[in-house]
């Protein structure tokens, strides 16, 4: 089956709202929620019988033509099998709506062919494993994406199929502004249940003619450089190829400053009695004390996660609406924190409150709506380690150095300050038209050597991370021909 593919002239955009729904919706809801649970582990374990009836089959000498059949892994294949099944192992069907269960076969289906691409070297990246069953207190949610789904007249209601009209926090005309005036159609709806309880729709949307808002301020910087680090004075280091820093963003550090919260509601949750029994290694129903911790180190968790992604949000919004051209890196942010021990604990929960991957995936989107070209470095750029005013490399440089000294000129410069710089040149000759446009990937021929091998030495390395010799860089980080700049 074909794929949807977006208009020329559309967008994807997705609005979340915050609901309010009544006592009988949220029972509802969790019911929509456990249906698709249910979907995906029953049909997780038909799938795993067949495999290992097979399995058997194969060693007792059977042929390919007498192994039981192959339950096909589609959506389609899963979805036919649970509509002949769903009678006699789920009677209460019919109290939820049909997208429920399509929910949980869908994850299902796009699991299992993660992990056959993933097995046989189609997906790139990390290995993915088997599907696993999903637990009770794992994220509920359900998508709908046919029946009815709109924004009400009042403009404080959201109706979806089985559920009707659910109450919303905020109101929604922004979205039905768009809708009324038909620049925007609603796709689909996912509601989802977070940490703390709160249920949430996100609606994916077409939008037409998005762009940038006509307020929105120009910078006199077109092209800047954006370095990342978890350091509290700066999460974001922006500045321009010409050495002018525009911005520095702190960090949040709202994990942090909610540690000394979660510590005390954590060993009150330990101290009560939970639903596990270490004396006995036995599950137990939990007392109703330690439902109420659980729910507020619940909400503790979300209250951080809030306030991350509002500064996140900010901060990428006015770059991608301010400067023609951004430059960030490609970092490995899982891999960061993949090991390192105990006596790096730290750095990794300073990582994580950081979501420093978070900034790329919304400067991707974001530079699409407002018209920015996104540049992503290479991941082995060495953008700390290398000299601003001469491109010598510094290869023994750790983090607890906050200050590049160069030791060929004797430059002296912050280091988040100089990698930024370093990043706004690789821009430069996009802004020019002299390389493709952002989102394209690294930009070609500008990429560093990987670290693992030695540093060139002499002038050359000085090109990796400046401007071409024919073209000279003033202060607000325009690159003009020789002879031209003002």
């Amino acid at each position: 089956m074909a794929r949807f593919e977006i208009p020329q002239g559309w967008t994807a955009q997705a609005y979340r709202f915050a609901l309010d729904p009544t006592p009988a919706q949220v029972r509802a809801l969790a019911s929509h929620a456990g249906a698709a649970r249910f979907a995906h582990n029953h049909m997780l374990a038909l799938v795993k019988a067949v495999m290992d009836q097979r399995a058997a089959e194969r060693s007792y000498g059977l042929t390919e033509a007498e192994l039981t059949p192959v339950l096909g892994w589609s959506l389609p294949a899963l979805r036919k099998v649970w509509n002949q099944r769903k009678d006699w192992c789920a009677p209460w069907w019919g109290e939820n709506s049909k997208e429920a269960y399509n929910t949980g076969l869908d994850g299902l289906a796009r699991g299992l062919d993660a992990w056959s691409s993933s097995r046989c070297g189609r997906r790139a990246g990390r290995p993915v494993g088997f599907p696993r069953f999903k637990t009770a207190r794992a994220p509920r949610s359900v998508r709908f994406s046919t029946g009815v789904i709109r924004i009400e007249g009042d403009r404080r209601h959201v109706s979806l199929p089985r559920l009707g009209a659910v109450r919303t926090h905020e109101s929604t005309r922004k979205l039905a502004r768009r809708i009324e005036a038909g620049t925007a159609r609603i796709l689909s709806a996912t509601v989802r249940c977070d940490s703390a309880g709160r249920w949430y729709c996100a609606l994916q949307t077409l939008v037409e003619a998005k762009a940038r808002p006509a307020h929105a301020p120009r910078s006199q910087y077109p092209v800047v450089g954006v370095d990342v680090g978890v350091k509290a004075d700066s999460l974001l280091v922006v500045a321009t190829a010409g050495g002018v820093e525009v911005a520095r963003i702190p960090a949040p550090k709202s994990l942090s400053a909610a540690q000394s919260r979660l510590r005390a509601l954590q060993r009150r949750a330990a101290r009560q009695h939970g639903p596990y029994d270490l004396a006995t290694k036995t599950k137990q129903m939990p007392s109703k004390r330690w439902r109420a911790t659980a729910a507020r180190i619940g909400r503790t968790h979300a209250h951080a996660a809030a306030v991350r992604r509002d500064v996140l949000h900010k901060a990428t919004t006015a770059l991608a609406q301010q400067h023609e051209v951004v430059v960030v890196e490609t970092l490995n942010a899982a891999g960061m924190r993949a090991a390192g021990g105990a006596h790096k604990r730290g750095l990794n929960r300073a990582l994580a409150d950081a979501a420093l991957a978070e900034i790329r995936t919304m400067l991707s989107y974001k530079s699409r709506w407002y018209g920015c070209h996104l540049v992503e470095a290479d991941r082995y750029f060495p953008s700390s380690k290398t000299c601003t005013a001469c491109g010598r490399r510094k290869p023994n440089l750790t983090l607890a150095d906050r200050v590049f000294d160069c030791d060929h000129c004797g430059m002296h410069i912050d280091r988040d300050l100089g990698a930024a710089i370093n990043l706004a040149r690789l821009g430069v000759p996009t802004h020019i038209g002299e390389q493709s446009p952002a989102g394209s990937g690294p930009v070609p021929g500008r990429g560093a050597t990987q670290e693992t091998e030695p540093a060139p030495a002499g002038d050359a390395v000085g090109e990796e991370a400046s401007t071409p010799h024919h073209y000279q860089v003033d202060q607000t980080g325009t690159a003009s021909p020789q002879g031209e700049a003002a």
